[in-house]
């Protein structure tokens, strides 16, 4: 699958750790919801840094579609209790 990271680029990431995935988005989601700002950026730092580290970064000629996508590193608590008001950060 492919996952983008807005404002970083493009990975590539086998199906096998969506599940994982999931998982990570649902602890930034559940944090930014309830307002604790160190679980958030704990919980969404692991997030991107699983992605980034169990992907392979696409180049920026390769046009895919991306299958998730992920808001920028920088998105503040305030910014993704605002936002992101579903079941997680992960747009569906």
């Amino acid at each position: 699958m492919i996952v983008r990271i807005f404002t970083e680029g493009q990975y590539r990431v086998a199906d096998a750790e969506r599940a994982r995935i999931d998982e990570l988005d649902d602890a930034s989601h559940k944090a930014a919801q309830a307002g604790d700002e160190a679980a958030y950026e704990k919980a969404f730092g692991e997030l991107l840094d699983y992605v980034r580290s169990h992907g392979e970064m696409l180049g920026d000629a390769d046009l895919e579609g991306s299958d998730l996508m992920l808001p920028p590193p920088d998105t503040s608590l305030a910014e993704a209790r605002v936002e992101f008001t579903g079941e997680g950060l992960i747009p569906d």
